[in-house]
């Protein structure tokens, strides 16, 4: 079954009370918001609980096999998108639509109180999910990239990402480097992702490059979570442990995000045609913080 259809979370117990004291609860401090705006970024966000983390950490599991039953649901599907079978990178999009635990990981309260936050108490749309798995010892790269460059086909860029780590990352199991206030630069030309972490070189000035040389590394514990802006150059090194580095990403966007293209924006959906408001059945709206 396509879960895409169910616009809430199929099992309410994972998802969490969404009104009340978790909802009250939820949400970023000031102080959060303002580091967001000067940095790019902010990390150690609590999101997930044990419980949440073990159940999502089973249906990734499950989905690792590439004959799982709802294969034909996925945007994309890619066991080793480095191609590289010393480099392993599991990169897949669509998530959503194939487990009950990855669709309602949307309708988490920590999650949508603080996306909303960080969009300028807009109400928050989905744009798509991510699955990012690297290998015991033999994990590859996520290369520098802005989440933007690979989205300019919806606009305007009003944009948002939630890296939530199922494993405890650190420096050595390849988790995110960010660099920071790099928000502030302009749009770069995409140059791979799952490739050489220096090819952003060819497309950076002097003085762009001298920032890669002392990156932030985002440690975060198994079920907390980084949001960065889309223009925010990140990338994350290999896995040289013996345990996996697991993640989800959650991409959403503003409510009254336009399509800018006539092509199909994510493989398997019907066009939104050009200058027309990104909605329906697979961009559904998430939260609206006026709706109460």
């Amino acid at each position: 079954m396509d879960l895409s259809q169910f616009h809430s979370p199929i099992q309410p117990e994972f998802a969490g009370n969404t009104t009340g004291s978790a909802w009250e609860s939820a949400g970023l401090s000031d102080q959060q918001l303002a580091d967001f705006q000067n940095n790019g970024f902010i990390s150690g966000i609590d999101i997930l609980n044990q419980s949440q983390i073990d159940a999502l950490r089973s249906e990734l599991e499950e989905v690792l096999h590439c004959d799982h039953d709802g294969r034909e649901y996925w945007y994309e599907y890619h066991a080793n998108e480095s191609g590289n079978p010393d480099h392993v990178l599991f990169h897949a999009l669509g998530g959503w639509r194939v487990r009950q635990g990855l669709h309602d990981v949307l309708w988490i309260p920590s999650f949508l109180k603080a996306a909303s936050q960080l969009l300028n108490d807009q109400p928050v749309r989905f744009w798509h999910d991510q699955l990012f798995c690297k290998p015991p010892r033999h994990g590859g790269v996520v290369a520098w990239h802005q989440d933007y460059s690979y989205w300019t086909r919806t606009k305007p860029m009003q944009h948002l990402t939630c890296w939530i780590g199922l494993d405890d990352t650190n420096s050595d199991n390849g988790c995110l480097q960010y660099i920071p206030t790099s928000h502030r630069w302009d749009l770069l030309p995409s140059v791979g992702l799952a490739g050489d972490m220096n090819s952003i070189r060819n497309v950076l000035s002097d003085e762009q490059w001298e920032r890669f040389q002392q990156p932030t590394a985002v440690e975060l514990k198994a079920g907390q979570a980084a949001f960065h802006h889309p223009l925010l150059v990140h990338g994350s090194f290999e896995n040289r442990t013996a345990q996996p580095r697991r993640a989800i990403v959650l991409n959403v966007f503003a409510d009254g995000t336009q399509s800018d293209s006539d092509e199909v924006l994510l493989n398997g959906v019907p066009e939104i045609s050009k200058g027309k408001k990104m909605d329906g059945t697979f961009f559904p709206l998430l939260f609206d913080p006026k709706a109460g």
